[in-house]
C-alpha cells in the first residue's frame, strides 16, 4: 500500500510514518516544517520506500499529485498545541478549515480513503463523562480565542462526515487524546515535555492554573498503531472514533510524578491561567474518552501505564536517543527536543 501523511514531519505523523513502513508500504510524507521537524524523519531519509516532500498541504497543484501517487490518506497536518491556538487564531482557523477541505476535495476525484485527525478539544465544555463518540459538543463563546481550535476541527469532522455520505467517500475520523511519547516538543505548550525537561534542567516545574484539571495520556507507539488499524477496517469509514488511555491524572499528580521519577529537586509553582496564555483563558477541567467503540472494532487496549511513559520518556532524553518498537519492530528514533 502507498500511504500519503500531511504533517508527517511532526511527532504523530513521524510515527505514524514508521509504522507504516515496518509493515512493508511506501510512505510519503507532506509538510511544511511550521510545527514539524526533519530532525523527526532523519533516520527514514534514506529508505527506499520512503518519500518527503517539504511543502505546504495548500500548494494545490502539488497534493494534487501526491493524492493521485497513493492509495489511502492520513490528514495531520493542523495548528497543533495550546500556546500557538491562543497566539495565532487565524492560522489556526484558516489551517484546519482550508487544508482539510483541500485534501477532502481533491481525494473525492480520485476516490482515495481518508482519515481525519480530530481531537478530544471538540468535546469542548461538556460536563458529561467519560466522552462518547455520539455526546453533544459544547463549544465555549468565540471571544475566548482557545475554543476556535475546537471550533475548526469540529468543521473538519462535519465536512469529512458530510463527503462520506454526499459523495460516498471513505472518511474516517478519530478524535486523538493527549498523546505523549519521543520526540515530542513542548515548544507549543504540551505539557509532559515541558515538565520533564524543566524537572531534568533542575528548574521550576510549571503548573497553569490550580492543578486540579485532569487529563489522559495515551501513548504514542498505541495511537498510531490505532491509526493504521482504522485506515484498514472495511467498517470504520463513516465512523468517528476516540483514541488515547482512560487513566486520568490531575496536572499537579503528573508533575509530582514527573519529579518522582526524574529524582529532580525542582520546586512545583502553580502560574495562573491569566499569565500564563491570555485575560479570560478556559480550560477543560476534565478529559476523559470512553474507547468501547475502538475496542470493539479493532480490539484496542492501551500498552502502557502513565508511569511506564513517563519513565520510557525520561529514559529517552537521558540517553539522547532511544529505541521506540511498533508492531514489534525496532525503530531507531531521534531525541527528544
Amino acid at each position: 500500500m502507498r500511504y500519503l501523511i500531511t504533517g508527517g514531519a511532526g511527532f504523530v505523523g513521524s510515527h505514524l510514518a514508521e509504522a507504516l513502513l515496518s509493515r512493508g508500504n511506501q510512505v510519503i510524507i507532506l509538510d511544511d516544517l511550521s510545527t514539524g521537524a526533519m530532525e523527526n524523519i532523519e533516520h527514514l531519509r534514506n529508505r527506499s520506500e520512503f518519500r518527503y516532500v517539504i511543502d505546504s498541504v495548500m500548494n494545490r497543484p502539488l497534493l494534487a499529485e501526491l493524492v493521485d501517487q497513493c492509495d489511502v490518506i492520513f490528514h495531520l497536518a493542523a495548528a497543533v498545541g495550546v500556546r500557538l491556538i491562543v497566539e495565532s487564531p487565524v492560522r489556526t482557523i484558516e489551517t484546519n478549515v482550508r487544508a482539510t477541505e483541500l485534501v477532502l476535495e481533491l481525494a473525492a476525484k480520485k476516490r482515495k480513503k481518508v482519515l481525519i485527525t480530530s481531537t478530544s478539544e471538540v468535546y469542548g465544555k461538556s460536563q458529561k463523562l467519560p466522552y462518547s463518540e455520539e455526546d453533544d459538543l459544547v463549544i465555549g463563546p468565540p471571544d475566548k480565542g482557545r475554543w476556535s481550535y475546537a471550533c475548526s476541527k469540529a468543521i473538519d469532522e462535519f465536512l469529512a462526515l458530510a463527503y462520506f455520505r454526499e459523495k460516498k467517500l471513505p472518511t474516517i475520523v478519530v478524535r486523538l487524546f493527549n498523546t505523549i511519547g519521543p520526540r515530542q516538543t513542548g515548544h507549543y505548550g504540551m505539557v509532559v515535555p515541558n515538565f520533564i525537561g524543566q524537572a531534568l534542567a533542575g528548574e521550576p516545574i510549571t503548573v497553569f492554573g490550580d492543578g486540579s484539571q485532569s487529563r489522559c495520556f495515551g501513548w504514542v507507539v498505541d495511537v498510531v498503531n490505532a491509526l493504521a488499524a482504522l485506515s484498514d477496517h472495511p467498517e470504520a469509514p463513516g465512523k468517528v472514533f476516540n483514541i488515547g488511555n482512560d487513566e486520568e491524572v490531575t496536572i499537579l499528580q503528573l508533575a509530582e510524578r514527573v519529579k518522582g521519577i526524574t529524582q529532580s529537586a525542582s520546586s512545583i509553582r502553580m502560574i495562573p491561567y491569566d499569565q500564563a496564555y491570555e485575560s479570560g483563558f478556559e480550560d477543560m477541567h476534565r478529559r476523559i474518552p470512553n474507547l468501547a467503540r475502538i475496542r470493539q472494532i479493532i480490539g484496542y487496549r492501551p500498552t502502557k501505564t502513565l508511569n511506564q511513559m513517563l519513565e520510557s520518556i525520561v529514559t529517552s532524553y537521558r540517553k539522547g536517543t532511544t529505541t521506540s518498537r511498533v508492531s514489534g519492530n525496532p525503530l531507531t528514533v531521534q531525541p527528544i527536543r
